[in-house]
């Protein structure tokens, strides 16, 4: 852990009289070596197989009453330890045994604070944590990201509501991709980001162990470097008067957060790739998020579930007037119980948007729980956020009486910290009543789901709902969302859309939706994309049409054992391996290049055979893009796929072990 790197040597030989303040922690296996260094500031920089990956960056914290980080730097103490341990995961988006190995370097400071360093095989994080005995407020945090050279960024910028601040969004936006230097100041971005150099490493900046303060935003300022930016504290609040009304600020503080004065930040993240299929497997910021707060999960019951809203429950061929009413639930109760799915959704609209306890007339609930309860299939509720923030608990007690086991809550659009500690309130109180949770309208996970393991994901992508007024969501997107976005925790794209079109012939149609994609590209979606609840939100009147195809949707789980990924690149394509029980499951998603791929099936167990069930692009899926073939196979770990997939394509195949 002490070997010397260049910049130490640099700082040995210069400075002498700082020997006794610069470190140096290496990775498990040697690849990742990162140097801590103090003189009037707190610096370090990271090196991959010794070619810097990012040059001296500073950290510092100041407080309201004038305390600051870097004026404790003199005489620090230094302590290093080593971990490897394995963390289970209760649900398990990307596998259930997560290795935790990496090297420590805490450097206490005599003002009581405190930078801790952490070194993994596969990234480097940091946080400050102070050991002040009465509360603190944080004016300012300094977290700066800075390259050796110009390297191309991938960021979502923030565009935020014309009659709010620059920190109200719905981290829903598009990839930007600019030059480090391009990046000016006055462009703000939410993290997950990707900094990516054509001939070294990718790095991914984002944060984990969000609690009681705001969100890490990044902006530039025309230099190599990215700096993190943070909503100030809000100092006054109002309502919008909306359909989907939302509580926003109206002033900001000079400050960011009051909060304890012993604690730990949240940690800064730099995800570290030497290959982008390294990427989407990545879970180092659910290895960093604090340990789950719930002692009994035995409740939480991860699946499939439909949603009406997209689509806005246009569906067709039944002998009732559909839309929000007793018997379009009770038909898609039905269409759960078909192909498999646990629940289905009752989204926006099943009451009063600003009083959840106004039911909507054309609704029975009473009627709608108990046929559910007679098919075996669970009832979702969606909620407003500002109405279920005044609701809470007598609307929690009521979701229970009717056996609700999961909500969604949404336009929350904000991450300071009175929003952040939004989430935590509402995550405490539905575990009390054994009720999961999903956030829309709402920043990435953060290793939240690590903690309050019921919390299963969050939106934060921009996805299938944009088809319904944008063409957003292309191909590309698409396949950017594994290597960037999904760095920061489970993502809810809701995908499954079944009217398919090509970008000549794709055209923004409320109620008959279209995707820019392959009806294959859809399927395999549920393969590549994490969410231990994922959300159908195509057509069931279309999909009754096609029960082979809809069999082989529902078939997919939605937590899993394993994951790997045997191929990709970044923003063209990516190949997903999932291992269920015994069973084994290959997603692929294309950009706009048609595309033919190879992926041995050594991971396979020798020795045996497997039924695979393949859905791929039909041979007219360039023109038409909804054409598919299934087919069966007998294979065995000898053998290879030949996955083809269309523009705006993809590939998804199903593998049993022969019984």
């Amino acid at each position: 852990m002490k070997k010397l790197l260049p910049l130490a040597l640099f700082i040995l030989t210069h400075f002498g009289a700082l020997a006794q303040t610069t470190r140096q922690v290496v990775s498990p296996n040697g690849t990742i070596r990162l140097v801590a260094f103090l003189d009037d500031q707190l610096r370090y920089c990271v090196y991959f197989n010794n070619q810097l990956l990012l040059s001296p960056s500073e950290i510092d914290m100041v407080l309201s009453d004038g305390k600051k980080l870097s004026d404790g730097l003199s005489k620090p103490k230094f302590i290093e330890r080593n971990v490897n341990e394995t963390i289970v995961s209760p649900v398990p988006e990307k596998r259930r045994h997560i290795p935790d190995h990496y090297r420590e370097l805490k450097i206490t400071l005599r003002n009581a604070f405190a930078v801790v360093f952490r070194v993994y095989d596969d990234g480097v994080a940091y946080r400050i944590a102070t050991s002040f005995p009465a509360d603190i407020t944080v004016r300012s945090e300094t977290a700066a990201f800075r390259f050796p050279a110009n390297h191309p960024v991938y960021y979502p910028e923030v565009a935020p509501p014309s009659n709010m601040d620059i920190y109200h969004t719905s981290f829903e936006e598009p990839y930007t991709v600019k030059p480090l230097e391009s990046i000016s100041s006055k462009s703000l971005f939410f993290s997950p980001v990707l900094v990516a150099p054509g001939d070294s490493p990718k790095i991914g900046i984002t944060e984990s162990d969000l609690e009681d303060y705001p969100g890490m935003f990044l902006t530039g300022n025309e230099e190599k470097a990215l700096f993190g930016r943070f909503a100030p504290y809000p100092a006054e609040e109002a309502e919008t008067r909306e359909l989907y009304s939302t509580r926003y600020v109206s002033r900001r503080a000079d400050f960011l957060a009051k909060t304890k004065g012993t604690r730990p930040f949240p940690w800064r993240v730099l995800v570290i790739a030497s290959e982008d299929r390294d990427l989407p497997g990545n879970d180092l910021v659910y290895r960093l998020a604090s340990p789950s707060r719930v002692a009994d999960l035995s409740w939480v019951k991860p699946g499939k579930a439909t949603d009406e809203w997209i689509i806005a429950s246009n569906i067709f061929n039944v002998p009732f007037k559909s839309g929000i009413n007793t018997a379009t639930y009770k038909y898609y109760i039905d269409f759960a119980r078909q192909f498999g799915f646990e629940r289905i959704m009752m989204d926006a609209g099943w009451s009063d948007n600003n009083d959840l306890f106004r039911i909507n007339p054309d609704i029975d609930m009473e009627e709608i729980v108990a046929y559910a309860r007679s098919k075996g299939i669970g009832i979702s509720m969606w909620t407003l956020a500002l109405t279920l923030e005044k609701q809470l608990e007598p609307a929690l007690e009521q979701f229970s009486k009717w056996g609700v086991d999961f909500i969604m809550t949404d336009f929350i659009n904000r991450d300071d910290q009175k929003a952040v500690q939004f989430f935590y309130k509402v995550a405490e109180a539905c575990a009390r009543h054994k009720i999961m949770l999903m956030f829309h309208g709402a920043f990435k996970p953060a290793g939240f789901n690590r903690t309050f393991p019921h919390a299963v994901a969050r939106e934060a992508v921009l996805g299938s709902e944009y088809n319904m007024w944008s063409a957003k969501s292309t191909p590309g997107h698409n396949v950017l969302l594994p290597f960037i976005r999904m760095l920061g925790g489970p993502l809810d794209y809701e995908p499954g859309m079944l009217n398919n079109a090509t970008p000549k012939g794709f055209h923004p149609m409320p109620e008959n939706v279209m995707s820019l994609t392959t009806r294959t590209q859809q399927l395999a979606m549920f393969v590549v994309y994490e969410s231990p609840v994922q959300f159908f939100a195509g057509n069931p009147s279309q999909g009754l049409k096609e029960p082979a195809f809809m069999q082989l949707l529902g078939s997919i789980p939605t937590v899993w054992d394993t994951t790997s990924i045997p191929d990709a690149k970044l923003g063209e394509y990516i190949v997903t391996v999932r291992k269920k029980g015994a069973d084994w499951y290959i997603g692929a998603l294309n950009d706009s290049t048609a595309r033919e791929l190879t992926v041995p099936l050594a991971f396979l167990t020798a020795g045996t055979t497997y039924e695979a069930t393949i859905c791929e692009d039909g041979i007219n899926a360039d023109r038409y893009p909804a054409d598919y073939r299934l087919s069966e196979a007998a294979l065995t770990s000898r053998d290879s796929l030949k996955i083809r997939m269309a523009a705006g394509g993809g590939y998804m195949a199903r593998l049993r072990r022969r019984r």
